[in-house]
């Protein structure tokens, strides 16, 4: 994983020549390289992803699985300090400038800078890979709890919550990032406004009002960040409740809201390594022209008109890599948190099932014999049905009595699920027939 970040964020690495060689012939085509580069980033990335998930499913089944995710979050500590290595390096690199030290110290924390963003990129990667991880250890528990034996994409209720799943995380990035716009809006505004009323600024004469900026942004990050933590809260509860109101059965309603966990889930992960891998090129495209690079066989530095397309493309890619990138790793463990506290509801475990919630539908017996007087050969079918009415969920518990030259064995099935479910399945177990009335 850090291999693949230092390759698509590093300095001097191809993608990252690549962007800055389209910088020279404007902002469009550095913009159209960066945003290329983020996507090709998710090819290897996910291959990583889904051969650690199967590998650990191999050796220890979805126990595997919840440990390659506590692995991951074993990293904790060089996570931390892989993240705090970027910002220290940015702000050094602020308030050398600013206290106007000897040009080499910026050109030093210039490299620093850079060397942060594909360390901020690396750690990233590690908490984004820690999220699937832990989601799929989530959804099994989610499975578990629900009483459901899968999630069937075959019904078009389930197929069309993936979808709405997947389009989560988009409209949640577009949210973020038109978040961060608007307060961009607002800090220029008041930036230009000090510039007119408050006279020396320039000449160091006069003393900006910094309380203000820092006010704008402040309240920016609280306000803007409402309507996308209604959007990752309220979609699952609407999801499991509203259904309810139309009569829809529980493990119905189940399934349902775990095809939109896994929409959630795979798009997240998906936008997540694109906007982390792309935000962190177009910065180091950036900073590339600060030492000088060759473009067209001549030496471009910072000033030209090469240099000025690669900082609009940083300002794109800043959004990108600090704000919506980062933000579908809360996303996605926050909606399969929620999916896992509403899973005990859909499963009917809310409060203790009493005796009278229960009703027994039918309970049926087949005997086979084989032969006419040879009873040490036969075959005993016992069904039962039982629906609980709060649920509406119908079990049907099936036990075969095989006797073979006066030996016998015993069989026991369970099936789960509406009663058209269940009779369905209790048409044919195991070749032996079964006669099940049908619905009145």
């Amino acid at each position: 994983m850090c291999i693949r970040d230092r390759f698509y964020t590093g300095l001097g690495k191809k993608p990252i020549l690549k962007i800055v060689q389209q910088s020279s012939t404007g902002a469009g085509t550095n913009i159209i390289a960066g945003l290329a580069t983020g996507m090709i980033s998710t090819f290897p990335s996910v291959l990583l992803f889904a051969g650690a998930i199967w590998a650990s499913y191999a050796f220890a089944g979805f126990y595997g699985v919840a440990l390659a995710a506590s692995a991951m979050m074993a990293t904790t500590a060089m996570q931390l300090a892989i993240d705090a290595f970027g910002p220290i390096s940015d702000n050094a690199g602020g308030i050398a400038e600013m206290s106007e030290q000897e040009p080499i110290v910026r050109e030093r924390t210039d490299i620093l800078d850079s060397v942060g963003n594909t360390t901020a990129a690396t750690g990233k990667g590690f908490a984004i890979a820690s999220a699937a991880l832990t989601s799929l250890a989530l959804f099994a528990a989610y499975v578990t709890f629900t009483g459901i034996d899968g999630i069937n994409i075959f019904k078009a209720p389930v197929l069309a919550m993936l979808f709405v799943g997947g389009m989560v995380p988009v409209v949640f990035s577009a949210l973020a990032m038109n978040a961060v716009g608007k307060a961009a809006m607002q800090m220029v505004q008041e930036v230009r406004r000090q510039f007119r009323d408050i006279p020396g600024i320039m000449e160091g004469t006069g003393k900006p009002q910094y309380d203000k900026c820092v006010e704008i942004s402040t309240q920016a990050s609280l306000k803007e960040m409402m309507l996308p933590g209604l959007l990752t809260i309220g979609f699952p509860l609407i999801i499991a409740f509203v259904p309810m109101l139309f009569g829809m059965s529980t493990l119905a309603i189940a399934e349902m809201l775990g095809g939109y966990m896994a929409g959630v889930t795979v798009s997240g992960v998906l936008w997540a390594i694109f906007q982390n891998n792309a935000g962190g090129a177009w910065d180091n495209a950036k900073k590339s022209f600060e030492a000088g690079v060759m473009i067209n066989g001549k030496m471009t530095y910072k000033g030209s008109d090469a240099h000025k397309a690669a900082v609009t493309g940083d300002t794109v890619g800043d959004p990108f890599k600090d704000t919506s990138g980062p933000s579908m790793n809360i996303l996605i463990k926050l909606t399969c948190l929620i999916g896992l506290v509403i899973a005990p509801i859909l499963g009917g475990h809310s409060a203790e099932t009493d005796i009278d919630e229960v009703e027994t539908i039918e309970v049926s017996e087949n005997v086979i014999i084989e032969g006419t007087q040879d009873l040490n050969n036969k075959t005993e079918t016992v069904v039962e049905m039982v629906k609980n009415d709060v649920t509406g969920e119908v079990v049907a518990n099936v036990e075969i009595r095989r006797t073979v030259n006066g030996e016998t064995t015993i069989e026991e099935k369970s099936f789960r699920g509406t009663e058209e479910e269940v009779r369905s399945q209790l048409k044919d177990v195991d070749g032996i027939k079964i006669k099940v009335k049908d619905k009145e």
